[in-house]
């Protein structure tokens, strides 16, 4: 009876360690919702330019359509956003090599130096906090966030489908 009740006394626990690791991530996605806020007011970029120019930072080149789809806007707002980031220097548009109809979206590096320097605080602060764990622990959070990710994009892709 004894193995039964550790059993659950440790379930219990685990939810609440899982529920209070739930709650960080919310708290840190707040954080950062507000740090974008704020280095998109310092560079004149709207919330949804920046998430857009940063799926095209980490995963482009890439098409409009699929700029549309990564980041979960509209393919008809993507032309307004990329004409505002074009404007500005952020992207350029240029035609694909192997169908010359087609049109890849490509960050453009001296504008996303001037990133860089405003989330520089940030990535030292994250740098310090490295330092705290184990290369273990380190492969473990990175793990974690990897397939904290994943999960997100399965269950994005499951509300767009109702």
């Amino acid at each position: 009876m004894t193995s039964v009740s550790n059993d659950t006394a440790e379930q219990r626990r685990r939810r609440r360690t899982g529920a209070d690791i739930k709650r960080a991530l919310r708290e840190l996605n707040n954080q950062v919702a507000l740090l974008n806020n704020q280095v998109g007011s310092r560079v004149d970029l709207r919330p949804v330019d920046l998430d857009c120019l940063d799926v095209i930072a980490l995963h482009g080149p890439l098409s409009p359509s699929e700029l549309a789809h990564r980041a979960g806007v509209h393919p008809a707002t993507v032309t307004g956003i990329l004409d505002r980031l074009e404007k500005n220097n952020w992207v350029v548009r240029e035609r694909e090599a192997t169908d010359r109809r087609a049109v890849l979206v490509r960050a453009l590096p001296d504008r996303a130096r001037e990133l860089f320097t405003l989330y520089g605080g940030m990535n030292a602060a994250m740098d310090d906090l490295f330092y705290d764990y184990s290369e273990e622990q380190l492969a473990t959070l990175a793990d974690f966030l990897q397939r904290a990710s994943a999960a997100g994009l399965v269950e994005t892709a499951a509300l767009a489908e109702e």
